[in-house]
């Protein structure tokens, strides 16, 4: 390892020459408390930045071990210091003058949600910790300006760090409270199995956002208050008692008026499967992490799914116990959708009626009349509801503005007004003694969960894999896009990143043609499980810019590529 005054000395060597002079200091230099690793240097400063860590020692950065001792505490405590240098960098950033990215200093930008990161993560045995970030390293126009650059390598960069990357730097009680939360948080996590539920809600939750394009908690929004007959108490080792709507497992139906927040209390526990930070109005907001969002995808390819369970006997004669197409329609993507959640692991379905496909949710007793169901390949969801609570012990939550049908099926049913929750189960069900039980004939049936795939055999044995995040709308993999738009539980584009890669590792070293996508699944997390992003990436090829998704998203990704 080179000290840093050595980089000082090579800065001025290759003063005013041109750009690629700057690979030569690609390498570690130990700094005041710290290494600093220049790990890959952009081509021209017009190319993405340079790739750059800091890595501070356990003892020099002196957090206390009860801040990380479990796990959750841990992601929280990382998520923390990366805010925190987020913050510190913001102040900095360009203030490096040049052409281009010049002067650029990032880090990840951490959302409402928790979420383990490259971008920092601690060794929870040695308490080292490694901060990934990015830097444009200055020029003017293609000749290299090393005085910027010692700016910021010199002055800029360590200022930031000694703010952000050492306990001393902050006050005790704000990462007290960081490490609270989120041992509280897992807390509920534990008591939702216990009291067997779906979801908890806490009184004085601020569910409304900000805007459309804002997740931040909305301004004077109405606070969350659980009707007396769904309030359950949660023990929680630091708060103490909080109180809060639990949602039961089983059938749960939220209706109301239109703009009186049923999809806005389904979307707070659609990302209630992710911790939130303190301030975020939804930080005890807690939903079953195996949950899913289920949604109507048209155009979604499907690989070998069977989808018997909900569509059978099809016009064309097309299997559907082994169905495929490039080109789903709605009602068979959302029926592929729920066996692949099934496969997937999922206790929750979350759908809105709003974005499901009508024929797929239901058949009123009209229809059935005039088209009989012998004619009718779909046998609609609302037929099988039950069937997948009580064989499968898979609940459902289900917003609906429109249709009355599941008011018979409901275990219990949510009015929302005015963002005010009511239980009105007793009187609704009352009511729809009134209207007439739909006639169900479906036989219950087990689908068949050993689908194979086999390499993609051009991209077999190559490291040379092209790919590409676009946005929150999907993956580029050698030039095949993945359409990732409706999973709706993708929070972050971090997350598309790191399923970019796992993509790559499945398809170079596990799948085989023998596995089935459980066990292809199971290996990726289990190697996740034992070394984090290195076990994917590479040791040495971890870079900022990488989240984990869930076990969930994952088997959707996969699920999506049409070229497996």
């Amino acid at each position: 390892m080179k000290q840093s005054s050595e980089l000082n000395t090579m800065l001025r060597q290759i003063d005013h020459k041109g750009y690629p002079a700057y690979k030569q200091l690609k390498g570690a230099y130990q700094f005041l408390g710290y290494v600093l690793s220049i790990d890959h240097v952009q081509g021209d400063p017009f190319a993405a930045p340079s790739k750059v860590s800091v890595h501070v020692s356990g003892k020099q950065a002196g957090f206390p071990e009860n801040l990380y001792r479990h796990p959750c505490q841990k992601t929280a405590l990382e998520d923390a210091l990366l805010r925190e240098m987020g913050r510190q960098l913001r102040g900095v950033s360009f203030q490096a003058k040049g052409s281009g990215k010049s002067g650029l200093m990032s880090v990840s930008m951490p959302g409402q949600e928790v979420l383990a990161r490259s971008g920092c993560q601690l060794d929870g045995a040695t308490g080292n910790i490694i901060l990934r970030m990015e830097i444009g390293f200055p020029a003017n126009g293609r000749s290299i300006n090393a005085r910027e650059l010692e700016k910021i390598l010199f002055d800029f960069l360590p200022k930031c760090v000694s703010k952000s990357l050492y306990y001393r730097a902050y006050e005790a009680a704000r990462l007290q409270k960081v490490a609270e939360l989120a041992e509280d948080q897992q807390a509920i996590r534990q008591q939702l199995k216990e009291k067997k539920l779906v979801a908890f809600v806490a009184n004085g939750a601020i569910l409304p956002r900000e805007s459309g394009v804002s997740a931040r908690p909305m301004k004077d929004a109405v606070a969350f208050q659980s009707p007396s007959t769904m309030e359950v108490e949660m023990q929680l080792p630091n708060h103490g008692v909080m109180r809060g709507m639990g949602i039961p497992q089983g059938i749960t139906l939220i209706v109301g008026g239109g703009y009186h927040g049923k999809s806005t209390l389904l979307k707070a526990l659609e990302l209630g499967i992710y911790n939130h930070i303190a301030g975020d109005g939804r930080e005890y907001v807690i939903t079953d992490d195996t949950a899913m969002k289920l949604r109507a995808e048209d155009g979604r390819s499907v690989k070998n799914v069977d989808i018997s369970m909900f569509i059978n006997n099809l016009p064309n004669g097309k299997d559907t116990v082994k169905f495929c197409t490039e080109d789903a329609s709605g009602s068979t993507s959302q029926a592929a959708n729920v066996i692949e959640a099934m496969e997937a692991g999922s206790s929750a379905f979350l759908i809105d009626e709003d974005t499901s496909a009508t024929n797929f949710m239901i058949r009123d007793e009209l229809m059935q009349r005039v088209v009989h169901r012998d004619v009718e390949p779909i046998t609609p969801y609302i037929e099988r509801v039950r069937e997948l609570y009580e064989s499968y012990g898979i609940s459902t939550v289900l917003v609906a503005g429109s249709s009355g049908s599941y008011f018979h099926k409901a275990d219990h049913i949510l009015q929302m007004n005015r963002y005010v929750p009511t239980d009105i189960t007793d009187f609704a069900k009352e009511e729809a003694k009134a209207f007439p039980v739909l006639e169900e004939t479906s036989s219950e049936m087990k689908p068949s969960f050993q689908r194979v795939f086999s390499q993609n055999r051009k991209l077999a044995g190559s490291d040379r894999i092209k790919m590409k995040t676009l946005g929150m709308d999907g993956i580029s993999i050698d030039r095949e896009t993945i359409d990732l738009r409706y999973l709706e539980q993708l929070c972050d584009s971090e997350q598309l990143s790191m399923l970019a890669q796992l993509v790559k590792y499945a398809e170079l070293r596990v799948l085989d043609g023998k596995k089935n996508l459980m066990q292809v699944v199971d290996v990726l997390m289990e190697q996740m499980e034992k070394d984090g992003f290195a076990a994917i990436v590479g040791k040495n090829q971890v870079t900022s810019g990488l989240a984990m998704p869930r076990r969930q998203e994952i088997f959707a990704c996969l699920n999506r590529y049409r070229k497996l």
